[in-house]
């Protein structure tokens, strides 16, 4: 697919620098730039069309118990430093749903700089400001389930500039590590299968999606999926594009299938509604024209995939 790294979170060339984590090199110096974050959630820049706040170094703000060491951009370097441990008097509760529209306020921040859950708002960042969020959001996310050993349950601690947990009590090591998924465009001539989610918000349908099993192949990944959920065999399948989904921390695989059946049998353990969409309905609803169902938000690859299905790009 031709234009697969314009997706959101699809990369911005960040230099990484791995090279550097663990050195002094890779210790945040006047001038470097910090993204916030704070319980899954970031400090954005209203007065910057919503982007994503990029604090310079020193600052109140940053916590230097949490830091992780991001890349370098020339002679300064990106940290995200996280603040969890914060608490909001007198503000909004984070809302536990997938639509989280509450915003907390920082007393070092300021009303300019309020905490923003990051899937309201990816699709307005730059490709460079989405690479920062989604890999702090992911790496944080290790980090916090990860404290005590798999091996042998001690405490263990973060080295490696917030790259790697290290348990000195068995000398074993971990990494951060993603999940990946399938996602799945599955079509049917003019038609295009999408469900819903049992505890969606009402009217959402996106395109199916799975987890991939060990031993399993992308291509066999969807078809099982396909069938898990719908009841629809699929035939040949291609990749597409894949989008790093730091919600907490997977990569999805974009995929195309043809189906090679028509009837829908939903596995209601898993999806509340699985339905043929007609490009022309899509269409209309992708416009906000046509109300009766609500696409993938803007930002997902399974909205990215929709609209070039429908401009007929998807090679």
């Amino acid at each position: 697919m031709r234009n697969a790294e314009r997706v959101t979170f699809g990369g911005s060339g960040l230099n990484r620098a791995s090279e550097l984590r663990g050195s002094a090199k890779a210790s945040p110096r006047e001038g470097d730039l910090f993204i916030i974050h704070w319980r899954g959630k970031f400090a954005i820049d209203l007065k910057n069309a919503c982007e994503l706040a990029l604090i310079k170094y020193p600052n109140k703000i940053i916590s230097n118990k949490q830091i992780i060491f991001l890349g370098r951009n020339k002679d300064v370097s990106y940290f995200a430093t996280d603040i969890s441990e914060w608490e909001p008097i007198d503000q909004d509760e984070i809302d536990s749903s997938i639509y989280d529209k509450t915003q907390q306020f920082h007393e070092f921040l300021g009303k300019d700089f309020p905490f923003w859950e990051l899937r309201s708002f990816m699709h307005l960042l730059t490709p460079r400001s989405a690479e920062l969020a989604s890999t702090a959001k992911s790496v944080f996310h290790w980090q916090n389930t990860s404290r005590f050993c798999s091996k042998c349950g001690q405490e263990a601690s973060i080295i490696e500039s917030g790259w790697q947990i290290n348990c000195e009590n068995c000398n074993s090591s971990s990494f951060p590590r993603i999940d990946p998924v399938v996602i799945m465009l599955i079509t049917n001539g003019p038609f295009v299968l999408l469900g819903r989610s049992i505890g969606w918000p009402d009217g959402m349908y996106s395109l199916l999606a799975g987890f991939m099993e060990p031993g399993e192949t992308l291509e066999a990944a969807v078809r099982r999926e396909a069938f898990e959920e719908s009841g629809i065999n699929v035939g040949a399948v291609q990749y597409l594009a894949s989008q790093p989904w730091a919600f907490p921390m997977s990569l999805m695989f974009g995929c195309y299938g043809e189906a090679k059946s028509k009837e829908i049998t939903i596995d209601h353990s898993e999806m509340e509604d699985i339905k043929w969409v007609n490009k022309r309905d899509l269409h209309m609803a992708m416009a906000g024209i046509e109300d009766s169902f609500k696409p993938a938000r803007p930002g997902s690859i399974a909205h990215f995939l929709l609209l070039n299905w429908l401009a007929d790009t998807l090679q």
